[in-house]
């Protein structure tokens, strides 16, 4: 597998806050188990805590890479051939593409606690999606990448 010129990975965690979150259902179950006694309550405040920071840390996984002539996000294996020309959003215009502008074919793949994005068309004319939407913390990163890894294909 050829791999791009400039590599490409990027991983979009929770935010801190989703941590203490978790902390907090975890908090919550064990009042709800107290009456019980100590033992199902120190159980919920455990397992509670430990199934809510699951949870945060599966939606937060999700990655983003340019490997070779791929881009991967998520689930999602495009080949950049089939790729146009990408669009950096600021956090504002980012807010307006998955919310009034955003078009239901598109692929989306959002997180909305990262505030910028980038907006790819796809060109493949089998393809009906007309572009990507990827939230991401650095856009123009991604977009060199992409670029560099259609030049080397």
């Amino acid at each position: 597998m050829q791999h791009s010129a400039t590599p490409y990975e990027e991983r979009l965690t929770a935010p801190r806050s989703w941590w203490l979150i978790s902390f907090l259902v975890g908090l919550a179950l064990a009042l709800i188990l107290l009456p019980f006694g100590t033992l199902p309550m120190l159980g919920g405040l455990v397992g509670g805590t430990a199934a809510a920071a699951v949870t945060a840390s599966a939606y937060g996984s999700v990655r983003i890479r340019v490997v070779g002539d791929l881009l991967v996000a998520g689930e999602a294996k495009i080949p950049v051939a089939a790729l146009g020309e990408a669009e950096i959003l600021d956090a504002e215009e980012a807010r307006a593409w998955r919310t009034y502008k955003a078009d239901t074919r598109a692929f989306l793949l959002l997180r909305a606690y990262v505030p910028t994005a980038l907006k790819v068309e796809v060109t493949d004319p089998a393809d009906p999606t007309p572009y990507l939407y990827l939230s991401t913390r650095e856009p123009e990163r991604l977009a060199q990448a992409l670029q560099a890894a259609k030049a080397a294909a």
